[in-house]
């Protein structure tokens, strides 16, 4: 007898990613040589000081046992101080809570502040993972439509219409916004706290590609007047300081929310590796100049991503925040996902459907700049090379 899963995951399938690198994996195996353009992880280095500091710990015998479940208090200060020196953020220590990745929290803020029935606006296009740990807690996800004719930013009334429909507890924006692109200015902040404390909602910032071909100064949610009152703001070392895979975010805001959250998380880790703890104490002092080399290498790769869509006749607006390009599929390609595919198995590209985002992602893609200049220049040459075959047939 199969024992039957959860009803919960009758509406949670596996994650995209999850399911599709599984494929890329088995075409290497076969000899493939495939070009990864579709996942954001970030492939150069963390600095120097970050690997030291890691390293060094490590070698200490006693970094190894386990550590408070709030983090240790000089990562919290380094967070601290982080938000002080970037964002220009004024946070008591406890008012911030180092994560296992921004990933994390939000399921974690799912499970502290919904209850079955309860409803959540979740940004369409957006993040999946959104939706996903509203339905993990027994909640609804509500989508709010993000549209490029009116800048991929919410929308007052529409978002005063879906809350009219009552027991919503919860609305999430992530701004610089992914998978577009889109930056928010403080005018837009401004309004969306002002929105949710009127209407009673817990409103959640995640934040992660602030530092990333960013034009403008960064910008957090938490540094609008009162935005403490019922505002919580992610971040992570992830995309900002190339610490994809060590797995270190945190969220910030009122103690009150992060003992809440920290009931759950207390219950699922024991803390996180000291020396991981210690090396992104480093990476938070990381100089501007090493962030500016960084984003030195994603303009340049940005160019080429430009290149590369306009051999697909695909259109896109310039200067986008963040480490992917949003880009607009011709009217001609009927079903943007077998086009995809296509591109995959025959040209060995991979890029990311933009529908996977949600039904405002259908006619769109995005492009990572996680890979070197020379495989933005390999995948513009196979696919000039497709075309030239096709127009002789």
């Amino acid at each position: 007898m199969i024992i039957p899963k959860a009803d919960r995951l009758q509406h949670v399938q596996e994650y995209y990613f999850s399911r599709k690198l599984a494929e890329v994996r088995a075409l290497q195996a076969q000899g493939r040589e495939i070009i990864n353009l579709g996942i954001g992880s970030p492939d150069m280095a963390p600095s120097e000081a970050t690997i030291a500091a890691l390293t060094h710990s490590a070698q200490q015998p006693s970094s190894h046992g386990y550590q408070p479940y709030t983090g240790t208090a000089k990562l919290r200060q380094a967070m601290q101080q982080w938000y002080a020196q970037v964002y220009l953020v004024e946070l008591q220590e406890q008012e911030v809570l180092p994560l296992a990745g921004s990933k994390e929290g939000i399921f974690l803020i799912s499970m502290a502040f919904l209850n079955p029935g309860d409803k959540v606006l979740v940004p369409n296009p957006g993040y999946p993972a959104y939706a996903a740990a509203a339905r993990l807690a027994t909640a609804e996800a509500v989508n709010y439509t993000l549209d490029e004719a009116t800048g991929w930013l919410p929308q007052r009334e529409e978002l005063e219409q879906l809350v009219a429909q009552g027991a919503f507890r919860l609305m999430w924006i992530n701004y610089p916004h992914m998978p577009t692109g889109t930056a928010a200015a403080t005018e837009t902040l401004v309004w969306l706290a002002e929105f949710a404390q009127q209407h009673g909602l817990l409103l959640v910032n995640d934040n992660p590609y602030s530092l990333v071909l960013h034009q403008q100064p960064p910008l957090s949610l938490l540094s609008i007047a009162g935005a403490k009152e019922n505002c919580l703001e992610l971040n992570s070392l992830s995309k900002s300081h190339n610490m994809a895979g060590w797995r270190v975010g945190m969220v910030l805001g009122r103690q009150e929310y992060l003992s809440a959250i920290l009931a759950v998380k207390s219950n699922l880790d024991s803390g996180q590796l000291l020396p991981v703890q210690e090396a992104a104490i480093a990476a938070l002092q990381n100089s501007d100049f090493w962030h500016t080399e960084r984003n030195v290498v994603y303009a340049q790769r940005q160019q080429l991503a430009h290149l590369l869509l306009n051999q697909m006749s695909c259109t896109y607006q310039a200067n986008q925040a963040g480490m992917f390009i949003w880009a607009l599929v011709p009217k001609e390609i009927a079903d943007v996902e077998a086009y995809l595919d296509e591109l995959l198995y025959e040209q060995g590209i991979f890029l990311t459907p933009g529908k996977i985002f949600g039904s405002q992602g259908e006619r769109y893609i995005r492009i990572s700049l996680c890979a070197p200049a020379a495989q933005f220049k390999e995948a513009t040459k196979r696919i000039k090379s497709s075309q030239e075959i096709n127009k002789e047939v």
